[in-house]
């Protein structure tokens, strides 16, 4: 595996490849990105993936200098798992001068959710994507469905930039007892750990709800979200939101949506302790 960090020695490696598949992750690998590997490469060759931890989507008192970098470690996962190229630039390497070019997703879904309580966060992510995407240039994306919103906002920035980047939604990796893999795992304690399933225990008794109501009868989506944000503070949870939106916009199910049937998805993020964890469950 050849580990580059400058842009024009990456696009001389890359030159004339055609079927690129791309995963950026911001390192401290677990095995959800490593089946995130496995899968680019059902869709491509080679497997370019690229380590950064983006100061750009971290907000003034988020964890970006405590945010885990292992880099060893990462490169050795990566290496078993027959990645062709790192890409691990520097911040002087991609930004290379201020960055005063920002994408901005539009507010109807860039400014809910998780961008309702981290600000900011989606024009960072999508500003460092598009970078990434014009560095690598890739042919297919590879993006987990943990990070549900995320993979909707740079979805729609891609086609509508009309990239010639497809975006492949990737299925969220769990441990046995159901917790989705997060680099913020490690922050929790042992106790907290145990309680961590609770979240998409959570999720999945929205989803039941839902899926088995009466026929006769429509669900009470408002009722379902605070009956679930209640149970969550009881056990000692900050929610920040449990949100059942509709999969091809996020935005909330009408009557008439849920009567037909409309695609679902719940979301949520909440705090356990002072690690802070998102989840999500389509319906």
């Amino acid at each position: 595996m050849k580990i580059i960090s400058s842009i024009e020695e990456l696009r001389q490696q890359l030159r004339g490849q055609l079927r690129t598949a791309f995963v950026p992750t911001m390192g401290n690998l677990h095995e959800g990105h490593l089946s995130l590997m496995r899968l680019a490469r059902q869709y491509g060759d080679p497997v370019v993936a690229s380590i950064f931890v983006n100061r750009l989507q971290f907000g003034p008192n988020e964890d970006f200098d405590r945010y885990p970098r292992t880099f060893q470690a990462d490169v050795e996962k990566l290496e078993k798992e027959g990645v062709y190229v790192l890409f691990a630039p520097t911040e002087k390497d991609l930004y290379p001068e201020p960055q005063e070019f920002r994408v901005t997703p539009p507010e109807t879904l860039g400014n809910m959710l998780e961008g309702e309580f981290r600000p900011g966060f989606f024009n960072g992510v999508s500003t460092v994507v598009l970078k990434l995407f014009a560095c690598v240039q890739p042919r297919v994306a590879i993006f987990g469905k943990k990070d549900y919103q995320q993979l909707m906002i740079v979805r729609n920035m891609s086609k509508q930039f009309a990239l010639p980047t497809e975006i492949i939604a990737a299925d969220t990796y769990r441990a046995q007892d159901g917790l989705a893999l997060s680099s913020r795992n490690m922050y929790l304690s042992e106790q907290e750990r145990a309680e961590a399933p609770t979240l998409f225990a959570a999720l999945q008794q929205i989803a039941q709800a839902i899926n088995t109501h009466n026929p006769d009868t429509l669900p009470n989506i408002a009722a379902l979200e605070e009956e679930a944000m209640i149970k969550l503070v009881q056990r000692g949870w900050q929610p920040d939101y449990i949100a059942i939106r509709k999969r091809s916009d996020l935005h909330a199910p009408s009557m008439d949506d849920l009567a037909q049937g409309t695609p679902l998805v719940v979301l949520a993020a909440a705090k356990l302790g002072t690690t802070r964890l998102i989840d999500n469950l389509e319906i």
